[in-house]
C-alpha cells in the first residue's frame, strides 16, 4: 500500500503528499518529508525565573508587575499566588489570583515562594 509515515501528531495512516509537505487530512498537521520525525522527549518541565522547578499545587511570587490585557487591573511585583496548576500552551501556570480572579501566567515572570 502506502509506505508514508503515519501522522506525528495523531497517528493516522492516510497522511498524503501535497509537493515537499506531508498532509494528514484527519487534523490538518503538515510537516515536511526530509525532516525526522523527533520522538517527544517525555514530560515538560516548567522552571521559573530563576531556574527551579514548578509543580502543580506550589506557590510563587510575581517578580514584575503585569497588566491584564482588557482589564484596568495590574498584578503588582510580590503578588503571593498559591496552589498553581502547569498547563501546556502560551501560558504555563494557571490560577486565582485574589482580587482579581483566574489567569494564565508565563513562568518566566515569576519564582517559587
Amino acid at each position: 500500500m502506502s509506505t508514508l509515515p503515519p501522522c506525528p501528531q495523531c497517528q493516522s495512516e492516510y497522511t498524503y503528499e501535497d509537493g515537499a509537505q506531508l498532509v494528514c487530512p484527519e487534523c490538518g498537521h503538515e510537516w515536511s518529508a526530509e525532516a525526522p520525525v523527533v520522538a517527544d522527549e517525555g514530560p515538560r518541565v516548567v522552571k521559573d525565573a530563576n531556574g527551579n522547578v514548578l509543580q502543580d499545587g506550589d506557590s510563587v511570587t510575581v517578580i514584575k508587575d503585569l497588566k491584564i490585557k482588557g482589564s484596568s487591573l495590574v498584578v503588582k511585583v510580590g503578588t503571593k499566588v498559591r496552589n498553581i496548576r502547569l498547563v501546556d500552551g502560551d501560558h504555563d501556570i494557571d490560577c486565582k489570583i485574589d482580587g482579581i480572579g483566574a489567569m494564565g501566567l508565563k513562568s518566566e515572570f515569576v519564582r517559587k515562594a
